[in-house]
């Protein structure tokens, strides 16, 4: 199956980009973020969805559960990850390859970041390569299945 539709999905905290703790997650904000995950692959579709709100994030799991529009998911869900049974068990309902993506190496932060509750439910879990690891979730939706 060719890949054509992405949703990406940016939890808490995201929309801070570029404001919130530069030395972990550098100066370029969300915006930047988008701009570049589209320029890398300009072929694919993208949408984006943003919120600080968790049940926001569950209701448009939800509805790509309703209307499995897009192929493949790219989830960072910030601190949600590392709390929210309730995203993972939205996340499971999904059918299309889903991957988590995290800017920062969350192994190498503090422990209560090391669980990933969401992560069980995806084809995989990068962490700590900054924006690069978008392209690296793009890759392994591309190139397979779950």
């Amino acid at each position: 199956m060719s890949v054509k539709k992405i949703l990406v999905l940016h939890g808490p905290n995201l929309n801070m980009l570029g404001n919130r703790d530069p030395e972990q997650y550098g100066t370029q904000t969300l915006t930047d973020l988008e701009d570049c995950i589209q320029s890398k692959a300009p072929d694919l579709s993208f949408s984006f969805f943003q919120s600080n709100h968790e049940g926001e994030l569950i209701e448009r799991i939800h509805q790509e559960v309703g209307e499995n529009e897009h192929d493949g998911l790219i989830l960072n869900l910030g601190a949600f990850t590392h709390t929210s049974v309730a995203i993972r068990d939205a996340l499971e309902m999904v059918s299309a390859t889903k991957v988590e993506v995290h800017l920062s190496n969350i192994h190498a932060r503090e422990s209560f970041r090391h669980t990933s509750f969401s992560g069980g439910v995806c084809k995989g879990i990068i962490s700590g390569f900054g924006f690069q690891g978008y392209d690296f979730a793009i890759q392994a939706i591309m190139n397979g299945e779950e």
